[in-house]
């Protein structure tokens, strides 16, 4: 492992240097790995791993999702099963299904779980909740995560354009004496950039935080809010999209991510930069309180059990429609619409 200093705290992360995609492949030669589930995580992982050179098989229902494995090159029979035959046929299981679906399907997928296979998480959920979700692995199995921080969109993109995202491992049980390696080789074999250690609480508590926080929940809050305030004074819709979500999404944020924000700050206009340095300790004093309301609620587990009830009821996908459907058809993103469809590369 290589030490890094991550802003006067030294850290310890596993890049490609120090285990190579070849030393992956060899880690994991013998193994079968078994996607469950091809919606969100599942196509980017699966594809990652097969073009990476990793035996990957798919096990995925009847229906869209299973047309859209084969239109991948996921093969009936030989690499695309149902289910129930893809956890007989692997010896690593990848439970990609989401949260709620991992709890309906565990009774499933443990029953195929023989000693001697490995249980792969790329979130900590099922088994940081078990009181909850009732996911209690089998002791004589594996137990180990990693956690691409992106979208299976993104991670899938970034590895066709031959870059990676980042990602956090953790291991949860060992029962072979080899499950940290199987980890860093999965890691490696999905696309990771590099890789950094967690544990299955860790790894939870930071997504829930961030996914509601900074990552989405936030950042649409802010937006609707300025995008509001500049409306209700007049300002034309496009004049408002763009100086609030275009401008950040195409021209700033991309420099943040190339160089820091110290970085943009100090290569903007000086009338940006005096403004932007008095107003982040506002802004920043404004949403701490925030922050911290929403992180006790991941911790005290209620966030978790929201999740768990809304998302396992009967009606939850006409619901998530109507709360969807609130975001796409308001005037900000109507608009936004209209502006992506008028950027040059469009033309």
């Amino acid at each position: 492992m290589a030490t890094i200093n991550f802003g006067g705290v030294e850290e310890q992360v596993v890049t490609r240097e120090e285990f190579p995609l070849e030393k992956a492949r060899e880690e994991l030669a013998n193994e079968t790995i078994a996607v469950i589930g091809y919606g969100v995580q599942g196509p980017g992982q699966s594809l990652n791993m097969r073009d990476n050179g990793f035996n990957v098989i798919v096990g995925q229902r009847k229906g869209k999702t299973y047309d859209k494995a084969v239109a991948d090159g996921w093969v009936p029979g030989e690499t695309l099963f149902e289910i129930e035959e893809a956890l007989e046929k692997g010896t690593i299981i990848c439970f990609l299904l989401s949260d709620a679906a991992q709890i309906e399907l565990w009774p499933t997928v443990k029953a195929a779980l023989k000693p001697g296979k490995s249980l792969y998480f790329s979130h900590g959920f099922g088994v940081t909740y078990k009181e909850k979700t009732g996911i209690i692995p089998p002791s004589d199995v594996d137990v180990f995560l990693v956690a691409p921080k992106g979208s299976g969109t993104s991670l899938r993109r970034l590895f066709v354009e031959g870059k990676g995202l980042n990602s956090s491992f953790a291991i949860y049980q060992d029962a072979s004496g080899n499950a940290r390696n199987k980890a860093i080789a999965m890691g490696i074999g999905v696309g990771s950039g590099y890789l950094f250690e967690t544990d299955f609480y860790k790894e939870v508590t930071s997504d829930l935080t961030g996914e509601r926080g900074t990552l989405m929940g936030a950042i649409q809050g802010i937006f609707a809010a300025q995008y509001e305030v500049l409306r209700a004074n007049g300002h034309s819709p496009s004049e408002a999209f763009n100086e609030t979500v275009e401008e950040l999404t195409q021209s700033l944020m991309p420099l943040v991510a190339e160089n820091g924000m110290d970085w943009m700050y100090a290569n903007c206009s000086t009338t940006a930069q005096r403004g932007a340095l008095d107003w982040w300790k506002p802004f920043h004093d404004a949403t701490k309180p925030v922050f911290e309301k929403l992180y006790n609620s991941v911790k005290s587990q209620e966030q978790a059990e929201i999740s768990i009830t809304r998302n396992s009821q009967p009606d939850y996908r006409e619901k998530l429609e109507v709360e969807l459907a609130e975001l796409r058809d308001s005037e900000m993103w109507r608009a936004g619409a209209a502006v992506r469809s008028l950027r040059p590369e469009r033309s």
